[in-house]
């Protein structure tokens, strides 16, 4: 579809865009006609009759073009055309746009999510704050965002900070530390951090039981010394 279609098809009216769809038309991944399209149905209503000839004559568009572009979304599954028995009984097909509306709720619920998240982080400037006793700086508050952007887990970003107030330090660099030993080991959940403490606990204590024994070993080859 030609630009000037397009200009022509915006100075008919016959097209309103809402402004929701064009936020997310690149969420929906259609080519810039197919979008047109596809706006075009949409403002026909839910369920109408499959009429190519008037949506080429209203869109200016050859009887081929509208059929390629039916095709097109009907395989991405925006659109469905099915046949059934219009008021008097006869059959007819008809342009369902129920896959269409199906898609945008999914988008609505992911951005719902993302909000949700993004509420959540918010929430980790606060923990870090009341931690350290203090309002963070410009320069920690982006050094946490990267963490954020990185995918590091917000629950993972807690628990490092916990480990570091534990070990009565508060400071980012030491946090970003622990938050690089733990990338190293795979840590990706609070899961992983109560597993990776416990395996070091362990290895601790079986430290501790190796210098046990070995300060008896000492003792007892100084005693038969004597």
């Amino acid at each position: 579809m030609k630009s000037s279609k397009l200009i022509e098809i915006f100075k008919q009216g016959n097209m309103v865009i809402p402004l929701y769809l064009l936020q997310h038309f690149k969420d929906l991944k259609l080519k810039l006609e197919e979008f047109i399209f596809l706006m075009y149905l949409y403002n026909l209503g839910d369920n109408f009759i499959f009429d190519p000839t008037k949506f080429g004559n209203d869109l200016n568009m050859s009887l081929v073009e509208v059929m390629s572009l039916i095709e097109v979304l009907t395989d991405k599954k925006f659109i469905r055309v099915e046949s059934k028995k219009n008021d008097k009984g006869i059959m007819e097909e008809f342009i369902i746009m129920d896959d269409f509306y199906s898609k945008l709720t999914m988008i609505t619920i992911d951005e719902v999510n993302k909000e949700t998240n993004d509420a959540s982080k918010s929430d980790i400037f606060e923990v870090i704050q009341k931690e350290f006793g203090r309002t963070i700086s410009p320069i920690e508050f982006e050094i946490i965002k990267a963490w954020i952007e990185s995918g590091i887990n917000e629950s993972v970003i807690k628990e490092a900070v916990k480990e570091a107030t534990f070990n009565g330090v508060s400071n980012l660099r030491y946090i970003d530390k622990i938050l690089y030993e733990w990338g190293k080991l795979g840590v990706k959940t609070v899961e992983d951090v109560e597993k990776n403490r416990m395996k070091r606990n362990n290895t601790n204590k079986n430290q501790v039981n190796e210098d046990v024994d070995m300060d008896v070993i000492e003792w007892n080859w100084f005693d038969d010394d004597e």
